[in-house]
């Protein structure tokens, strides 16, 4: 049997992993998924009840799953989060950083600095208190896995939420710094990039169908993606499969951002 069909390659079990934002369309699809792969699961949202709803459909897969409620918007309360979570089941070994929100949409240098920092807080700096709240432990035992949840705005300007793209950005570049500062204690960092993908941040734009038969034909798939293929990528980062993979910003757009931008030419028979 090849390695790369070796038992094992995809599970998670024997992990313990802490997902922000489970209550959200990507959140709730990751944490699904990791418990599918028997990861025992500390879930954290400001929906208590939505995230505990999570955590029922994930101890239906036969693992653990315990919620902690914080509001990453409050300063002070991402470090209480990663003290509370690693209490829970003794150590996190993989953090998703999934929490985040769009902030207002309109010329960057028309934001307000209130915006400014109320998407920044939520976006970066709560990922970066959480980050220093568990890797050093992780670094101690010589394992553990960060991902860090980006978005294909970081990779390219927008003229419509640039705020949320410079955050965004900067977490694509802290994957990077961690796994630089951190790979020789044995821990990984990497960002996911989504496009646009079928969750109820994005019900909006899929309302409007002038953006969807745009966005459709810069996109070589000619579709939206789903959660669960946002999902997939993160059970990969944070398992055996995806071992030797640090400080990349994995792409899952269905190639939206590689398109040349022309009109697709008619299929040949």
């Amino acid at each position: 049997m090849s390695e790369a069909s070796a038992p094992g390659l995809f599970g998670l079990r024997g992990q313990v992993a802490l997902v922000t934002g489970a209550a959200g369309g990507l959140g709730q699809a990751i944490a699904l998924a990791y418990a599918g792969q028997g990861a025992d699961l500390v879930l954290s949202d400001r929906d208590a009840a939505a995230a505990e709803a999570v955590a029922a459909r994930c101890r239906d897969s036969g693992v653990r799953a315990q919620v902690q409620a914080a509001d990453l918007a409050e300063p002070g309360q991402a470090e209480a989060l990663g003290a509370r979570a690693a209490a829970v089941f003794g150590r996190i070994d993989t953090l998703v950083c999934n929490a985040g929100m769009q902030g207002p949409a309109g010329p960057g240098l028309a934001t307000e600095r209130a915006d400014w920092d109320r998407v920044f807080q939520v976006n970066l700096a709560s990922a970066q208190a959480l980050c220093a709240a568990l890797v050093p432990p992780m670094a101690a035992r010589r394992t553990g896995c960060v991902i860090l949840m980006a978005s294909i705005a970081a990779l390219r300007g927008n003229r419509a939420i640039g705020l949320y793209g410079l955050t965004k950005a900067a977490l694509a570049q802290m994957a990077r710094n961690l796994a630089v500062e951190w790979g020789p204690f044995g821990v990984r960092a990497n960002a996911i990039a989504p496009g646009l993908i079928r969750t109820p941040l994005a019900a909006g734009l899929m309302a409007d169908e002038g953006f969807m038969a745009r966005r459709l034909a810069l996109t070589p798939l000619r579709r939206v993606g789903e959660p669960h293929e946002v999902a997939g990528v993160a059970v990969l980062l944070a398992a055996a499969a995806g071992a030797f993979i640090s400080g990349q910003t994995l792409v899952v757009d269905g190639g939206t951002l590689v398109s040349d931008g022309l009109e697709p030419i008619a299929a040949q028979v």
